[in-house]
C-alpha cells in the first residue's frame, strides 16, 4: 500500500510539473532569453575592447596588446581582474548613494535597451516558433531611444555626486550633446518610419526584404550614423570625457571596477546603436541572395560599423565643444528636416 501511494504522488507530481511548464512556456523562454541576451552582450565588451586596441594598433602603425595569450587575447580577461581587484576609493565630500547608483544606471539602461532589438529570422524547434529577440514591442524603436536617453542620467549623476568641477561640466555636456544630437536621431529615423508605416523594428526589417533602406535614404544614414556616434559619446564627438580640458571628465573620481562599468556600458551602447542602424538602413538580417545564415548576416553587418566606430577614433581629432553644439544645431537638425520634407512628399505624392 505504502508503495503505492507513493507511486501516485509522483505521478501526480509529474503531471502537474509538467502542466505547469506547458501553461507558462512563454514565460520560461522569455526568461531565459533575456537571460542568454544578457550574458552575450555582457560578453562582448572584452571582445569588443580587445578588437578596438588591435585595430587601433593597426591603423597607428603599432602592435596593440600581444603579449597576454596569443594576439593578446588574455588581455581583456587580465585588465578585468585587475580592475575587480584594485582599491575603490571615494572622496569624503561625494555623495556616496549617487555616486554607487550612476554607473549601475548607465549599465542598467544600456543592456535593457537591446532588449527590443532582434538580431535573427524567427525558426522552429519541435514545432515551438523561437523569435530570436527579448520582446516585440510595436513601439520597439521609441523603446530603445526612451531606454538610451535615461543613460544620460548616470552620467549627470556621476558628475553632480563627485563634487568635482571637472565631473560636473562633463556631466553638463553629456545632457547637452544628448539633447542635441537626439533631435537628429529621431527625424532621421522618422524617414524610415513613415517608408514602413510601423515603429516596430521587425516591420522595418521585414520591409527592406528586397532592397535595404540605406540606397533609399542615403542622407538619412549619414545623419543617422553621424548622431549615434555623437550619442554613444565616441571620438571625435567625446567631449564629456575630454582629457585635456576636464582630466576625465563625468568619471574623474571613478575608481575601479566603477570605472570599469562606465566603459561598459559605453561599448554596449556601441553595439546596440551598430545593430539600429544595421535593421534601419542595411536590411537587418536580410542576406539579399548572399548563401549565409541570417543571424551571420546580421552579426557581420553589426561588426563592420563596429569597426567603422573605431577607424573614425583613430583617424579624426576631438572638434572643440562650441563646434559640437553648432553641428548639431546648424548643420545636422536642417538637413534631418529637409530629408524628412522630401521623404514625406515622395510618399503622398
Amino acid at each position: 500500500m505504502s508503495l503505492d501511494w507513493i507511486t501516485e504522488f509522483l505521478n501526480e507530481l509529474w503531471d502537474f510539473t509538467v502542466q505547469s511548464l506547458t501553461d507558462n512556456v512563454p514565460l520560461i523562454v522569455g526568461s531565459v532569453k533575456a537571460i542568454v541576451i544578457a550574458v552575450a552582450v555582457m560578453s562582448v565588451v572584452p571582445a569588443l575592447v580587445w578588437l578596438e586596441r588591435r585595430l587601433m594598433g593597426r591603423f597607428q602603425v603599432r602592435l596593440g596588446p600581444n603579449r597576454v595569450g596569443p594576439f593578446g587575447f588574455g588581455q581583456p580577461m587580465a585588465d578585468t581582474i585587475k580592475l575587480l581587484f584594485k582599491e575603490s576609493i571615494i572622496q569624503s565630500s561625494a555623495d556616496k548613494f549617487l555616486f554607487h547608483l550612476a554607473p549601475a544606471v548607465v549599465v542598467f539602461t544600456a543592456i535593457v535597451s537591446f532588449a527590443v532589438i532582434p538580431f535573427g529570422a524567427p525558426f522552429e524547434v519541435f514545432g515551438q516558433t523561437i523569435e530570436l529577440w527579448g520582446a516585440n514591442v510595436n513601439s520597439g524603436i521609441l523603446f530603445v531611444f526612451a531606454i538610451s536617453g535615461m543613460g544620460i542620467y548616470g552620467m549627470v549623476l556621476a558628475g553632480l555626486s563627485s563634487n568635482n568641477k571637472y565631473s560636473l561640466m562633463g556631466g553638463l555636456r553629456s545632457s547637452a550633446q544628448m539633447i542635441s544630437y537626439e533631435l537628429t536621431l529621431g527625424l532621421s529615423a522618422l524617414s524610415v518610419i513613415i517608408l514602413t508605416g510601423s515603429l516596430s523594428l521587425v516591420d522595418m526589417v521585414t520591409a527592406q526584404e528586397t532592397i535595404p533602406f540605406i540606397l533609399i535614404q542615403p542622407l538619412a544614414f549619414l545623419l543617422f550614423f553621424i548622431a549615434g556616434v555623437a550619442e554613444t559619446n565616441r571620438a571625435p564627438f567625446d567631449l564629456p570625457e575630454a582629457e585635456q580640458e576636464l582630466v576625465a571628465g563625468f568619471h574623474t573620481e571613478y575608481t575601479g571596477m566603477k570605472f570599469a562599468m562606465f566603459f561598459m556600458g559605453e561599448y554596449i551602447n556601441m553595439v546596440t546603436m551598430s545593430a539600429l542602424v544595421t535593421l534601419l538602413f542595411l536590411g537587418g538580417w536580410n542576406t539579399y541572395g548572399i548563401p549565409v545564415w541570417p543571424i551571420v548576416a546580421f552579426a557581420a553587418k553589426v561588426v563592420f560599423l563596429l569597426c567603422v566606430f573605431i577607424w573614425l577614433r583613430s583617424t579624426f581629432p576631438r572638434i572643440r565643444y562650441d563646434r559640437l553644439m553648432t553641428f548639431g544645431w546648424k548643420v545636422l537638425l536642417p538637413l534631418c528636416l529637409l530629408n524628412l520634407l522630401i521623404t514625406g512628399t515622395i510618399k503622398v505624392l
